[in-house]
């Protein structure tokens, strides 16, 4: 079966690697439809200090992400995507991977390498859609499943996935998951494997009863092969939608364990949120649960995009066994053409309500010229009975042609 899925994704690379032109929107065959493809280029600088309380040095670390992307024309509803990722160390590796022992340094998830980020064949009839191989896979907010594109090494998935956009009122969403390729990659390691192997299934049924309101049920089966202890089943709903001017946001789910997972538990979770604008800014009000089984376990999510939860800081990435209780406040707004983010979080355990620390997150993005962009991040952890204190900043340049 490995060897079957190995051959399955080196066929869409071999696809992928052609030479390419000005696109078309159809092709006439299937040597036009390789020729009249499309290519981009992004390229990702960012530089990323972390002091973290414990740790005798802070991490400086700055990397260099070039992606270039490759995307057929159209033929007979089949097009083909492939893209090829590369990060380098730009100076001294002064920070710690998970294969590199620099461990007088914090950890900083971008190691050098590369790879194949996407590989992949998609055929569309209507509303059908099915895509074979290396792919994205971004659910909703990404909380159950994502692509953490916030690392250099994003996250996707070796699946095949099949959609259908119109079944009458209901639109429906599967996905086999075979092979999840991490942000740790592409090396392997023994404490952070580059792979999860997986035995996976997704399943999500959307309904938008009205305009301005979506509510999607959803199943994850995560069977991953070589890391157990995050295999599980979670059942859930969610809604997304406005009254008025207001935003509005809620989801439900119940996790238990699954496939080989040695930890027999069941856990909930919940999350509400309202957001509210008042020019010029937008205030949203949150309140996040991962529940615990009496502290033998807790709620997880380790598909997620986990960055855009519980902080900046990456203190929460596995969910303390005691669960966790966040209850946030945001900001957001612009300033002419540069966007801003203030977040504060107050943590607290699910299990015991004891006070596990808060943050205070920060980012204000500014576009230079057409296709480029800078940002800068800031993250401060303040601890107190979980973790240790933390601050990060980052400086960041997007450049796309």
């Amino acid at each position: 079966m490995k060897q079957l899925r190995s051959k399955l994704v080196i066929a869409m690379i071999s696809v992928g690697i052609v030479s390419v032109a000005t696109a078309a929107d159809d092709a006439s065959n299937v040597s036009d439809m390789l020729k009249d493809g499309d290519v981009s280029l992004m390229f990702r600088y960012r530089y990323e200090f972390v002091d973290q309380e414990g740790i005798s040095k802070a991490a400086n670390a700055s990397t260099l992400r070039s992606r270039i992307t490759y995307k057929s024309a159209n033929y007979e509803g089949f097009t083909v995507l492939a893209e090829l990722d590369n990060v380098t160390v730009i100076g001294s590796e002064n920070y710690r991977t998970p294969t590199n022992g620099n461990t007088q340094y914090p950890i900083v998830a971008d190691p050098h390498g590369t790879d194949f980020n996407q590989a992949s064949l998609t055929y569309k009839a209507g509303g059908f859609r099915t895509v074979m191989g290396r792919q994205r896979i971004i659910d909703s907010g990404q909380r159950f499943m994502g692509g953490v594109a916030w690392r250099q090494n994003e996250q996707t998935y070796d699946a095949l996935r099949v959609s259908f956009a119109n079944l009458g009122p209901v639109a429906l969403d599967y996905g086999y998951v075979w092979n999840v390729n991490r942000i740790f990659g592409p090396k392997d390691s023994a404490v952070q494997p580059a792979h999860w192997e997986s035995n996976s299934h997704r399943l999500i049924a959307t309904v938008t009863p009205a305009e301005g309101h979506r509510v999607q049920a959803f199943a994850y089966l995560l069977d991953l092969e070589n890391s157990a202890a995050n295999s599980s089943s979670t059942y859930g709903a969610e809604y997304a939608g406005y009254v008025g001017i207001v935003s509005l946001a809620a989801s439900l789910a119940s996790q238990t364990d699954y496939a080989d997972n040695p930890t027999d538990y069941s856990a909930s979770y919940y999350m509400l949120e309202a957001g509210v604008p008042i020019d010029p800014v937008k205030i949203s009000l949150g309140y996040e649960v991962l529940g615990s089984d009496n502290g033998v376990a807790a709620f997880r999510t380790p598909l997620a995009t986990l960055f855009k939860f519980q902080g900046w800081a990456d203190k929460f990435l596995n969910t303390p066994n005691v669960g966790l209780k966040d209850l946030y406040l945001k900001v957001t707004g612009k300033i002419g053409e540069a966007g801003y983010a203030l977040i504060y979080h107050d943590f607290n355990a699910d299990q015991g309500g004891a006070d596990l620390g808060s943050e205070v997150d920060l980012s204000v993005s500014y576009p230079l010229v057409k296709g480029v962009s800078v940002e800068l991040r800031y993250a401060a952890y303040q601890a107190d009975t979980f973790a240790t204190d933390t601050n990060k900043f980052w400086l960041t340049l997007n450049a796309k042609f």
